[in-house]
């Protein structure tokens, strides 16, 4: 039976990068036999030596992806003392860097998993916002960090999906007269819910147009000023019942209204990530 061959993979962070680098080198020679030992969140210079005694000892290679500069002068130093090959992952390309932007690397550990987690918490937002769209369950309005209430046609699916872009978790809920608004809406602080309203020209102008879109004839009571005026002062009222920060969006951008939300509640203390 065939000998393994080991790599010790070492990091000061967790590794992944350094860990799949080294899988598509092996690939490239056809080399099933070699086996990856992973050495994470290297810290100081003992666990250095546990992974240099381990590499001498089955003759093997080690790449490692340290950017705290005393650690990897240390590793650099022992792995030559001892005839080891030690590869340094990040070091050419970040010399490349260094060269090209003129600036200093932090040389901080794990700085590729914040990136990584916030991109996790985007994606988390982006699925929540569609969950929580447009009322289909109330359940998310407690769990949300922003509640955007209004009519149809204030925007709230757009803006909830550029806050969501924002790693905010948002619901939107439509006021309908027809309809009791949630109860969740009431047991939420009142800052987390945000009133979009509309004039009534404006909203009876993207209306007809939606119609038009739809190919349905512009006369439907959806676009009825006297209904618009109706739906109007139904969802005033719910807002002022709930008590809630209230943003006219007639002429504002879906980003002029989200900045305004945004700077709305962190003035408040109500917003504490984005």
């Amino acid at each position: 039976m065939n000998r393994k061959e080991i790599v010790y993979v070492v990091s000061d962070s967790v590794g992944e990068t350094a860990e799949l680098l080294v899988k598509a080198v092996a690939s490239q020679f056809s080399r099933e036999d070699v086996e990856i030992k992973h050495i994470s969140y290297v810290d100081d210079i003992k666990d250095i030596n546990n992974v240099i005694t381990a590499a001498k000892y089955h003759n093997s290679i080690i790449a490692y992806t340290i950017v705290i500069p005393s650690l990897k002068q240390y590793l650099d130093e022992q792995a030559s003392e001892a005839g080891i090959p030690a590869i340094d992952l990040m070091n050419p390309l970040m010399e490349v860097f260094i060269q090209k932007f003129h600036t200093e690397p932090v040389r901080q550990p794990g700085l590729m998993r914040k990136l990584d987690e916030n991109y996790f918490r985007r994606v988390e937002a982006i699925e929540f916002a569609v969950k929580y769209d447009d009322g289909q369950d109330v359940r998310g309005i407690k769990h949300a960090d922003i509640v955007l209430i209004g009519v149809s046609r204030t925007s709230k699916t757009p803006l909830s999906m550029y806050l969501a872009h924002k790693r905010f978790k948002v619901a939107n809920v439509p006021l309908v007269p027809e309809v009791a608004p949630p109860n969740e809406l009431f047991d939420i602080p009142k800052n987390k819910c945000v009133g979009l309203i509309i004039t009534p020209d404006k909203l009876n102008e993207i209306r007809i147009e939606r119609l038009k879109n739809l190919g349905l004839t512009t006369q439907a009571n959806y676009a009825n000023l006297d209904r618009i005026l109706k739906e109007l002062d139904y969802a005033e009222k719910i807002m002022k019942r709930i008590g809630c920060p209230v943003i006219n969006v007639s002429n504002k951008a879906i980003e002029e209204t989200a900045d305004l939300i945004l700077a709305m509640l962190k003035k408040r203390g109500d917003v504490i990530h984005g």
